[in-house]
């Protein structure tokens, strides 16, 4: 018997190992098996980031419909969950003996980026002289800046800062253009190293009339042509408050002339509208985003969206006169 039961388990244990050698060598193999010859592909790089474009209603107390001395220290830290922030109204420069210049106006920048930890930051605005402006022969009605800011948790490149080549407005006509350095900004963030993304804040001439109409279409004209020289071949991510009324029923869309001139934009630049692409509620609003990917970084819009749910007071009231847009972004490495 015990030598019976003693054969039984060297007939088990020949068995067990003629199995384990057919399956060794049969062609059946895992996926994590790599076969002769075979390089198993790198992991794609890959990620996620918001992007929050904000104007932040910070004109001087004295002249605002708003009241900013009470909500840019309240918007502030709300700015702490987005990874790009891109401000307009934001002013950092005011001319040195100008109207704003002895008010509690001067602290406005300051407070608005005193709460949020976002590591990297564009500087303060040089000054009309450093982007080719001559107060008294260009712009003399001129008290301000451009009021384009950028907070980041990407590295930024250089900042370029350029003003819309012509303005309409002063203190009494049209829509008071002439009184900041309005234009745009353009930097870049680095996603990964290496991986660039370039990056455009800009704030476009307001107004409804004939002379607002053809400022705002030179200005875009004027964008384009300078994303086609500095940005040739790079993928970019554009926002900020356009001042197109890209919806028909508004007062300000000068009969779909605000359409065509952000549709002409677009196509001259293969930019696409974030809300396009996510097919968003409200298409006809003011502030937008646009991007494009590359050879080297693919860009998809995930969401686009008014945070209205955030950037409010304890009355619920909107801490600007625009709310805030998030679009989030999806990127892979090429």
């Amino acid at each position: 018997m015990t030598r019976s039961i003693s054969r039984g388990w060297q007939f088990l244990a020949m068995a067990a190992a003629v199995v384990l050698v057919v399956s060794a060598c049969s062609g059946s193999s895992s996926p994590e098996t790599k076969q002769p010859g075979e390089q198993k592909p790198a992991a794609a790089r890959s990620g996620e980031f918001s992007l929050l474009s904000y104007n932040v209603a910070g004109l001087p107390q004295e002249i605002s419909k708003e009241n900013p001395e009470v909500n840019l220290p309240k918007i502030s830290p709300l700015l702490e969950p987005f990874d790009v922030v891109l401000t307009q109204e934001d002013f950092d420069w005011w001319k040195a003996d100008g109207l704003a210049s002895s008010t509690n106006f001067v602290t406005f920048h300051d407070q608005l980026r005193a709460d949020a930890t976002h590591e990297y930051r564009t500087e303060r605005h040089p000054g009309p002289e450093a982007v080719g402006i001559d107060i008294e022969k260009d712009r003399p009605l001129m008290e301000l800046g451009d009021g384009l800011g950028v907070l980041s948790r990407f590295p930024l490149g250089e900042v370029a800062r350029v003003p819309w080549t012509d303005c309409y407005g002063g203190f009494t006509d049209g829509a008071s253009d002439c009184l900041a350095m309005k234009g745009f900004l353009h930097t870049t963030i680095e996603l990964e190293d290496g991986l660039m993304v370039d990056v455009y804040n800009l704030h476009g001439e307001a107004g409804g009339g004939d002379q607002d109409q053809a400022l705002q279409a030179d200005d875009y004209i004027q964008l384009a042509a300078y994303i086609n020289e500095h940005s040739a071949g790079k993928a970019i991510v554009l926002a900020g408050d356009t001042n197109l009324h890209t919806d028909m029923e508004h007062e300000d869309a000068a009969n779909g002339a605000d359409i065509e001139i952000w549709d002409r934009f677009l196509k001259d630049t293969g930019l696409t509208d974030s809300c396009t692409s996510t097919k968003c509620d409200e298409p006809g609003r003011i502030d937008k985003v646009a991007y494009r990917s590359n050879d080297q970084v693919e860009l998809t819009a995930q969401s686009h969206k008014f945070r209205n749910d955030v950037f409010v007071d304890e009355a619920g009231k909107d801490l600007s006169d625009h709310q805030p847009l998030e679009v989030r972004f999806k990127w892979v490495a090429v």
